[in-house]
């Protein structure tokens, strides 16, 4: 009878993979840390007769971090925050940093109103958007052909 040498580590820990090859340059560079430098917050789309509620989750930003524009018909949303502090205390120096970016575009349909105002509110980390639809014309009432 052979034995077989079995590495369970991988399936205890799924990371190891990435890691065993930790000083070769393609797996390094190729791992999704690098590929991916921004978040894409999970959004929520809502259609209401009159309008569409749009909801960004993006908690730890403020107001001021967003760029909400419409171009075309093209709904962008940009957020964008960079925090850094620094303790220094006896013959120690602390410095911490964080940036966290994201852009979403979102192509609008046609019944949405560009030229009226579009509110956007953040609060408790969703971002809220509220498009309005056009008023429809009236629609034409059914006739009946009569074939003869």
């Amino acid at each position: 009878m052979t034995l077989v040498k079995f590495n369970n580590r991988n399936r205890l820990f799924p990371w190891n993979n990435s890691l065993k090859n930790f000083l070769s340059d393609e797996v390094f560079f190729d791992d999704d840390f690098f590929v991916n430098d921004s978040i894409t917050p999970a959004m929520n789309i809502k259609e209401n007769d009159a309008d569409y509620e749009i909801e960004f989750a993006a908690p730890g930003f403020n107001k001021k971090d967003f760029d909400v524009s419409i171009n075309g018909n093209m709904l962008n949303v940009c957020g964008e925050k960079s925090t850094e502090k620094e303790n220094k205390e006896d013959n120690y120096t602390r410095k911490e940093f964080s940036y966290n970016s994201f852009k979403r575009s979102l192509k609008l349909p046609t019944n949405v109103n560009t030229d009226k105002k579009v509110q956007a509110t953040y609060n408790d980390g969703i971002l809220k958007l509220n498009l309005l639809k056009k008023e429809e014309t009236k629609a034409n009432p059914k006739k009946k052909i009569e074939i003869m």
